[in-house]
């Protein structure tokens, strides 16, 4: 099973995601993806560690994402990746071009053949106007490329609004 959930900031989606894992019954191995690289990020990074379940694994995983979930797949669990939005800005920022093309590829393929269940939190960003600058673009078109693919493998494509969640493909849980 691969749940994609989506939605604006402070949507309410990775709270779904949480809820849903926590509800699920399987071992939870929450992947973070953040970089705690500036005072307010950190506070984000800990805000969301306090919400977590203290007997989660948690593992920080800001660029190689594909491999990290090979590696930390097994059955019985539920692997949830918050959130793609941060790990897209990671790969476009690098020094590397091909980077995020290329890790981005490798998730598109493993998926499907992972054992876990896999919950994805990612920002909708193509709601809004065409943004000014060039790297904003690229992570706005980047970020909906990716959405729109994910979602094509995806078995359920949720959207949360206002803390209200839209089930856009799948069955209700």
């Amino acid at each position: 099973m691969i749940q994609l959930i989506l939605g604006g900031a402070r949507s309410g989606k990775s709270r779904l995601a949480e809820d849903t894992a926590k509800k699920s019954g399987l071992d939870v191995i929450y992947v973070a993806t953040a970089q705690g690289l500036d005072e307010e990020m950190q506070v984000r990074v800990l805000h969301h560690k306090k919400q977590r379940p203290e007997y989660w694994t948690v593992i920080e995983e800001p660029i190689l994402l594909a491999d990290k979930l090979s590696e930390i797949d097994r059955e019985n669990s539920l692997i949830l990746v918050d959130c793609l939005t941060l790990w897209m800005s990671n790969l476009l920022l690098d020094e590397d071009q091909k980077l995020q093309q290329n890790e981005c590829e490798k998730l598109l393929n493993i998926l499907p053949a992972l054992k876990s269940e896999i919950i994805l939190v990612s920002n909708e960003t193509g709601l809004g106007i065409v943004p000014i600058g060039e790297i904003t673009r690229k992570f706005v078109d980047e970020s909906g490329r990716l959405h729109q693919r994910l979602g094509q493998i995806a078995d359920r494509v949720t959207f949360c609004v206002a803390g209200f969640p839209m089930i856009l493909k799948g069955d209700k849980q």
